[in-house]
């Protein structure tokens, strides 16, 4: 779990990133999950926007992508999504 410091680290650290993937009126799938499994691997943070058209709510979909990728919910702001997971080998980001 993270604390409130390192929230608000990845919050500021997350504030210029551009979401990278886009949940529709699919909603979440398996084939997503993966995707967003190896960015988070990759990057460490990033940004998923939510579409108009997506028929779940962003908390629901926030906590299906948390859970499928073992991800932490950094923040939820408007319809974005922060999600924060360490990388096993492209460790960049020290946490406070």
């Amino acid at each position: 779990m993270l604390t409130g410091k390192q929230k608000r680290y990845l919050r500021s650290e997350a504030h210029h990133l551009k979401p990278i993937f886009q949940v529709g009126k699919t909603g979440v799938n398996e084939n997503m999950i993966e995707q967003i499994n190896e960015a988070l691997e990759k990057r460490e943070l990033i940004k998923v926007s939510i579409l108009q058209n997506c028929l779940e709510d962003k908390n629901t979909v926030a906590e299906q992508l948390s859970n499928g990728t073992g991800a932490e919910i950094v923040q939820i702001i408007g319809n974005n999504i922060v999600l924060y997971k360490e990388s096993e080998e492209n460790k960049h980001i020290q946490l406070p």
